[in-house]
């Protein structure tokens, strides 16, 4: 309860006014002494938590020192025993097997209802069955949360150091700012690459001589098995850390705004900062791309007006919101606005370049700074301006921030629902291209089109970007009785662990004249999360981008695709209708469907057909318990199937015999037996080693 609400309280109750033993102004007088008495209380409370000198031995950014993941993690569980304005929370494992925390972050009255915000949250960002005036209303009513992370690229180290900072400065400052954002605002402050964090900075601080210590020439990948890639696994979250994050984002707490630190900032400058330069993913919602635009020029605001120049935006970086996979702008996908920095700085200390370029004043370069070395502890000052910036600005538009989550996620589910379009950059060229192929046609009767850039193209012709032909699907339905099912069952689960909702056929079903087995899985478009749907399984269509006409291109900054559909090879149809029937929404993750193992009784070995991917994974547990493989070298039929060259034949042992039964079981394969064996040339399989 606030002090006002409090005070009202009191007034009315003869307990705090003695009857008529004390007048109204005795009471207002008691009332004045008991809030002065727990503010200083609370502030003393607050002066009692440890600073990272009398933790660490130093303040964090020093030049040649850096924290570990096990050193933070203790001084986090100093700090939550010693706040009541924070709690830590275990994430899940990481790939290396330690646990992965969040700090979360508000005010102690906050922190008391989390589930009732968290709620609040989910039901804004996932807009199932709400109506606008409900929205408005859970929207006065919730708070703002806002991801902050470092540390995802492990070398990247002002971000990990920023984290430790940040969190203690917002459990110990008592300033009316940070009173008001812990008011409005929980924060999720979170280790991105624990283990990375553990490796980098141990290598680093195992050099005796400081000068001498340098993050570089690390002998092991710093995230177990993805490593520096780690940041192009949202998309597909093969990888623990990814998993957990995704889960906390996507299927529990949805925070409206994720800041993700990075290095290092471009030439002649300290920092990268949002608005990013084009093309956007033309799935977005509008409110996505000027939402991240508002934030990011919030950000660089805030660092003009405290005097820390040096901060640039789109033209200064190759970045932009494009592609999916980043742990940033998967979040686009889901309508959470993604903010990236990339900011100098390192412990042994580095310098910002003179660029004459970038000395003059421009729209993308507000405030240039001059060259000259740039000491950690100032990226860690920088870092925690911009995280105070971000955070002010969620606290000052909360309201306007969850609501405009909730229209995001509305308008998604209405385009699902509708014939919708979505214009792409092919069809706008092959436009251009008809009009003036026309207008060259018409010149010589008379009626030549204008060419007025004020005019325009005559309206008509906005026709040919509304073919019924090129319409948006609905849905899409991947058939189970496709060859290699565990594979789709494998894609959806990249959507379910994004917080997709997916649907599974209970008994066949018929879309469109056409029938789909039981188990066939269905993922519609009338989500809130529809963008991520789209961009999953539609083709990418990257505009031209060249730097003058007839020059050369502008690449883009990630040249890879992510249109998981087509990457992991899965069939599926693309549906124009609402697809109804007995179908069943889809809680957790899948496992495929058991296999089969039929054929001869009396077996000589098995068959195996390589097309399933998982056919791979079979083959590497059986050589791992040396067992013999063979690829057959050409086409063989067995009970009237052929298999092609390339089909896997496993001979029969009690060992082999045991590991197709679980792998049956467990990865969905389907074994033929055979009695005899096949009569083709084969190829033995032996282990190999990348390295």
């Amino acid at each position: 309860m606030k002090f006002t609400e409090f005070y009202r309280s009191c007034r009315l109750k003869p307990e705090f006014t003695g009857g008529h033993l004390f007048p109204g102004r005795l009471a207002k007088a008691l009332l004045f002494l008991l809030i002065i008495f727990s503010v200083t209380e609370g502030i003393k409370a607050q002066e009692k938590i440890t600073d990272p000198v009398s933790f660490f031995g130093f303040e964090i950014g020093a030049d040649y020192h850096l924290i570990n993941y096990t050193q933070a993690l203790d001084y986090w569980r100093v700090l939550e025993k010693e706040s009541p304005r924070m709690f830590l929370r275990d994430m899940g494992k990481t790939a290396e097997g330690r646990s992965q925390y969040m700090a979360i972050i508000s005010s102690p009255e906050n922190l008391a209802k989390l589930e009732y915000y968290r709620e609040i949250s989910a039901k804004l960002a996932l807009a199932k069955d709400l109506t606008d005036e409900e929205a408005r209303e859970l929207s006065k009513e919730g708070k703002a949360i806002i991801w902050i992370d470092g540390g995802l690229h492990a070398t990247e180290v002002v971000g990990s150091h920023q984290l430790m900072e940040s969190v203690y400065r917002w459990v110990s400052s008592n300033d009316e700012e940070t009173l008001r954002i812990l008011d409005d605002v929980i924060i999720l402050a979170v280790f991105a690459n624990p283990d990375g964090l553990e490796l980098v900075s141990d290598w680093y601080m195992r050099t005796e001589t400081p000068e001498q210590r340098t993050t570089r020439d690390i002998p092991r990948l710093y995230q177990k098995y993805a490593g520096h890639d780690n940041n192009r696994d949202s998309y597909m979250v093969t990888q623990p850390e990814t998993e957990n994050m995704a889960r906390i984002m996507y299927r529990e707490w949805y925070p409206q705004i994720m800041y993700n630190h990075h290095q290092t900032g471009p030439n002649g400058l300290v920092v990268f900062i949002p608005p990013f330069r084009d093309p956007p993913n033309y799935n977005y919602e509008p409110l996505l791309i000027t939402g991240v635009q508002t934030v990011g020029l919030a950000m660089h605001n805030r660092l003009v007006a405290e005097g820390k120049p040096g901060s640039g935006m789109r033209s200064v970086a190759s970045y932009s919101t494009w592609f999916n996979g980043n742990l940033r702008t998967t979040g686009y996908f889901h309508n959470q606005i993604g903010i990236l920095t990339e900011i100098k700085g390192n412990p042994t200390p580095v310098s910002v370049e003179f660029n004459p370029d970038r000395q003059l004043l421009s729209v993308d370069i507000p405030f240039p700074i001059r060259s000259g070395v740039f000491p950690f502890r100032e990226a860690i000052e920088y870092s925690y301006s911009m995280n105070m910036a971000i955070l002010d600005y969620a606290s000052r538009y909360r309201e306007i921030l969850l609501f405009n989550r909730y229209q995001m996620g509305r308008n998604n589910i209405q385009k699902g629902r509708e014939d919708n379009w979505t214009v792409q950059p092919s069809e706008v060229k092959e436009l251009k291209r008809l009009v003036a192929e026309e207008s060259t046609s018409t010149r010589g009767s008379g009626s030549a089109q204008s060419s007025s850039r004020t005019r325009g193209i005559p309206a008509e012709y906005e026709k040919y970007l509304r073919l019924p032909e090129n319409r948006d699907p609905r849905a899409f339905i991947l058939p189970s009785d496709q060859a290699d099912f565990p594979t789709a069952v494998k894609f959806v689960n990249t959507f379910i662990k994004n917080g997709v909702t997916v649907h599974r056929a209970v008994n066949e079903i018929e879309v469109n004249g056409k029938r789909y087995p039981a188990g066939s899985l269905i993922v519609k478009a009338d989500q809130a999360f529809r963008p991520h749907v789209m961009d999953m399984f539609e083709p990418q269509d990257h505009p031209d981008d060249f730097q003058y006409e007839g020059g050369p291109p502008n690449p883009p900054y990630d040249v890879a695709g992510y249109t998981l559909a087509f990457q992991m090879g899965v069939e599926f149809d693309r549906v124009f209708e609402s697809v109804d029937g007995q179908i069943e929404e889809l809680n957790d993750i899948l496992s495929p469907p058991s296999g089969t193992i039929k054929g001869s009784d009396t077996k000589a070995g098995y068959i195996l057909d390589h097309a399933i991917n998982d056919a791979a994974v079979v083959t590497n547990r059986l050589l791992a318990e040396k067992q013999k493989v063979y690829w057959l070298d050409k086409d063989i039929t067995v009970d009237g199937k052929i298999y092609p060259a390339g089909t896997i034949y496993i001979p029969s042992s009690k060992t082999t015999d045991g590991i197709i039964n679980r792998a049956s079981t467990e990865l969905g394969g389907d074994f033929t037996s055979v009695s005899v064996l096949p009569q083709a040339e084969a190829i033995k399989i032996n282990p190999v080693r990348i390295g």
